[in-house]
């Protein structure tokens, strides 16, 4: 059952202008909203997490305009829009943007911008790398602080963290692919992301990229080095979570992919690698394939550091 949710008026701070002056000091903005998606998956439950959370759009807007600042007003209207589609099951989207006290000497009321565009059109026309689905879906467990992202690959991951304000740190063997996520971290204002080319699996017993007790956040998507476990753990700080995903056995026997067998985890492999960790979430089987087309057999796990406080706990 399709419906819409509707904002109306929210006002906040933001910094756009054409000149430097006018960016240089935030200004009142509101945004109007009409979202459509599909509505009868929280009819039935009465389950907040089943529906599209308007406060968390709303937050996640004034968040942007609080830490992001462009000359105009269609491109901020452009980066609410793909923040909406990437992190919201929305179908479509109509937006209304505008300035409420513009420095026009005639103008009495607001000047701004309206959008509409459905999911398919905005990825025909920012077909950009959207976030794993387990981390969108697990960013409200995780500590803020300073992430690490092993095997960053394209950096897809890394740039959704560090636009929620992570202070991240996204490390891979390609340095091709390190260099164009620095160009695109810096074309997108993020220079709370850095990039590290690092060699995963040279033969070593020291692991200085991974200091102790470094991280918040470490997140490991679609990459197996079975060797790095150990570091990996003992990089977490206290109350730390680890989210890893990759593919399973299954995948390779139904799918033939990964190219080798090797590559893929056992059954309860992935448990018995983080046993150490307390278990926040775990699930393996066939998924949506956020980073693979069509349906993957994957292990999916959320496990945390001991520490002195916890986190709710959450079975899959």
């Amino acid at each position: 059952m399709a419906g819409k949710i509707i904002i109306e008026r929210l006002e906040f701070q933001g910094r756009c202008g054409v000149t430097p002056e006018e960016r240089r000091r935030p200004q009142p903005l509101a945004v109007d909203l009409k979202l459509e998606c599909q509505t009868e998956p929280a009819a039935t439950s009465d389950d907040i997490h089943h529906a599209v959370d308007y406060a968390q759009v709303a937050d996640r807007i004034v968040e942007i305009g609080a830490t992001r600042d462009c000359a105009l007003l269609e491109t901020f209207a452009e980066r609410l829009l793909t923040m909406l589609f990437t992190e919201f099951p929305i179908d479509r989207a109509r937006i209304w943007l505008r300035k409420l006290a513009p420095p026009l000497e005639h103008v009495t009321g607001s000047v701004g911008v309206q959008l509409e565009r459905s999911r398919l059109a905005h990825l025909i026309q920012d077909p950009g790398p959207t976030p794993a689905r387990l981390l969108t879906q697990q960013l409200h467990r995780l500590p803020k602080g300073k992430a690490l992202d092993v095997a960053a690959g394209s950096g897809r991951n890394a740039l959704y963290l560090a636009s929620h304000g992570f202070q991240v740190d996204a490390m891979d063997r390609d340095e091709q692919a390190m260099a164009q996520l620095a160009a695109t971290a810096k074309q997108q204002n993020l220079p709370n992301l850095h990039v590290r080319t690092v060699d995963l699996e040279r033969t070593t017993d020291e692991r200085p990229e991974f200091p102790t007790h470094e991280y918040d956040v470490i997140v490991v998507f679609f990459y197996l080095h079975r060797a790095l476990f150990p570091a990996l753990i003992e990089s977490l700080k206290p109350n730390g979570v680890l989210i890893y995903e990759t593919f399973t056995i299954d995948n390779y026997l139904r799918h033939r992919h990964p190219r080798r067998w090797e590559f893929c985890l056992a059954q309860n492999e992935l448990l018995r690698l983080t046993s150490t960790l307390r278990l926040l979430s775990y699930d393996e089987g066939e998924h949506d394939g956020s980073h693979e087309p069509g349906s993957v057999f994957t292990a999916q796990l959320v496990a945390q550091q001991a520490g002195s406080s916890s986190l709710p706990h959450e079975s899959a």
